[in-house]
Formats: structure tokens, C-alpha cells, sequence
């Protein structure tokens, strides 16, 4: 059955589709016969209508989209839509950072409940942020701190040499920084992130495991569709493709196996379809990331599989149950 689709995401003209995991969503859906709308988070509204959900609304245009870069899509009309009547499934792909402007726009949608589909589950994402959410795995993962107090930040570089300093909500490998061993300019660093961000940071032993890749690894409804191992571009120690990184065609370990078998079931219990998570060395678990995961083209690429369909099976399933 051909299904109304809104995503929910950031501007088309500023996306490189070369690697856009939301644009490949997008070209999915279309290639199922399924109507897909655009619309900015901005746009999204909620007016009380005597119903307990209340009436949800967005400013979408109708789009269709191609694999041409220059000329990728063509828009339609903007008008006001209403998301539970107008739309059966929701793709919430807007690009953090997750503040309360991401959070809000999570509750407001949350709302479509029993109405219209929105994936990742609104609320199970503000249940997740990608940085705390991993923490319900603390065994996979590396010796980790969260704090804004200074004294406890240098007792942990103290204990474990050379650490790693991020924004416990940033995303795209911004703003992560390395202090070696002599805890050179952590004071100063710890200044910057209090004054920058309200949340405490996150503080890791650096992994020099980095150098053998960042595994990103894609899980569609719990299960494991596919990989890619990133590795750092000259001069850099984050891994990210957006910071410089490349990518080679991955398999999994044992060990990232077993962080996957672990983790799955309440993946898919939670709602959260479409998951990225990251693993350095083959072993140490760092991010899930439920938000807007991406690395699904660069996975497609290297392993000839189509993970787009297999979340547009996963998404046409859950609505087909609703």
C-alpha cells in the first residue's frame, strides 16, 4: 500500500547526496510508490482541538527527488499540512545538536501516537541521547567520566594518561578534542565547555585502538544490516567522514557481535529503527546513535546491500500492525 511520507529535516538545496543518509530514504520511499513531503522542524505546530493528541501541523511541499547532483529534487507547493490525518509516516531526520529545540519538536510529535508513525520513536529519543543512552552498556564500553568539575576531570587524566574531551550532546565528531598526557591546556579546555554548554562533558582515555577505525554499524529494527570501518584523514584523530575520514567495507568481530546481540532487542522494543552505533578496536562501545544516524549509502557501497529497503520494510511493517 502506497504510504504518505513527511521528513521531517534539514534544507534539500545544502544536503551532498553523495552520501545523505536522509536522502536516500527519501529516494527509497519514492522508488515504493510511496508520496513523500518535505518540511522544516521550524515549521512544526500544535493547536489544542478538544482531543487529547490535539491537531499537529507542518509546512511541507510535496518533493520528488533523483540522484543528480545539481538538480536533486523539485519541490511543490508549500501549504500547511495536518501530520495525523494528511500523513502515515513520519521520518525524523533534522540534524542535531540535541537541545530542547530537538527535544520539544520530539514531544510535539510524540503525539501522533496511534495515529501516524514517526520513526525513530519521538519519545524513545528523547529517552536515548546517544551519549547517555550507551551507558545502559557501560561493559563494552571504555573507562568513561561525565562531569563539568574541573578536579574531577584532572583525577581522570590523571588515572589514564592521554584523554579525550566532547560535548555529551554534540554530534559529527565537533568539538572533541585530545589532551595528552601532561594534561596541557585541560583547565583551559574545561572553561570553554562550561561556558559553551550547561550539560557536563564526556571524558574518555584516548584509544590509540583509533588508528585501526571507528566502526560505524548500522542495526534496522534490532538487527544488523551492515558496516563500514572509518579511519581518521591526515592529521586527524577523529574518524567522523565529515571531519575528513575515509571508509573501507567492514566485518564484524566477535565482540562487536555480541555488543550488537546484547543491545537489539530493546532496540527494536524502544521503536528505534534506524540505529548507528559506534565501535573503536573492535571493541570499545562509544556512541548509539538514534538521533539522525547516517552511513548507510558509504555501507550500501561497499557491501552491494539495500539498506534503505530494509528500513522501509521494517517502517511499512510496523504501520501495517498499527
Amino acid at each position: 500500500m502506497a504510504l504518505r511520507v513527511a521528513v521531517q529535516m534539514d534544507p534539500l538545496d545544502g544536503i551532498n547526496i553523495a552520501g545523505d543518509s536522509s536522502f536516500a530514504l527519501m529516494l527509497a520511499a519514492q522508488a515504493r510508490g510511496h508520496e513523500v513531503w518535505h518540511y522544516d522542524v521550524g515549521s512544526l505546530a500544535y493547536e489544542t482541538d478538544g482531543t487529547p493528541s490535539g491537531r499537529i501541523t507542518a509546512h511541507a511541499a510535496p518533493v520528488r527527488v533523483q540522484r543528480v547532483e545539481g538538480d536533486h529534487f523539485t519541490m511543490g507547493e508549500r501549504r500547511r499540512i495536518d501530520l495525523a490525518r494528511d500523513i502515515d509516516v513520519v521520518l525524523m531526520r533534522q540534524d542535531p545538536p540535541f537541545h530542547l529545540g530537538y527535544i520539544s519538536a520530539a514531544f510535539l510529535l510524540d503525539r501522533l501516537k496511534g495515529t501516524t508513525l514517526v520513526a525513530n520513536d519521538p519519545r524513545e529519543v528523547v529517552n536515548a541521547p546517544e551519549k547517555m543512552f550507551v551507558l545502559d552498556y557501560a561493559r563494552f564500553m571504555p573507562p568513561t567520566l561525565i562531569a563539568r568539575q574541573l578536579s574531577d576531570l584532572v583525577e581522570f587524566r590523571k588515572t589514564h594518561g592521554a584523554v579525550v574531551v566532547k560535548p555529551l550532546h554534540g554530534n559529527g565528531g565537533k568539538a572533541i578534542f585530545r589532551i595528552d598526557e601532561d594534561g596541557m591546556n585541560l583547565s583551559a579546555l574545561s572553561e570553554v565547555f562550561n561556558q559553551t554548554w550547561p550539560e557536563p562533558h564526556m571524558v574518555q582515555p584516548f584509544l590509540p585502538e583509533v588508528a585501526e577505525g571507528d566502526k560505524r554499524i548500522v542495526l534496522v529494527d534490532g538487527e544488523v544490516t551492515g558496516a563500514i570501518n572509518r579511519f581518521p584523514g591526515e592529521g586527524e584523530f577523529r574518524s567522523n567522514l565529515a571531519q575528513g575520514g575515509h571508509a573501507e567495507a567492514a566485518e564484524l568481530t566477535d565482540c562487536e557481535q555480541e555488543i550488537c546481540a546484547a543491545m537489539g532487542p530493546e532496540l527494536k522494543k524502544r521503536g528505534l529503527v534506524f540505529v548507528g552505533i559506534d565501535v573503536i578496536g573492535g571493541k570499545w562501545l562509544t556512541e548509539i546513535n538514534v538521533t539522525s544516524p547516517t552511513g548507510i549509502v558509504a555501507i550500501d557501497k561497499f557491501n552491494g546491500t539495500d539498506t534503505p529497503g530494509l528500513i522501509w520494510d521494517a517502517l511499512e511493517r510496523r504501520h501495517a500492525a498499527m
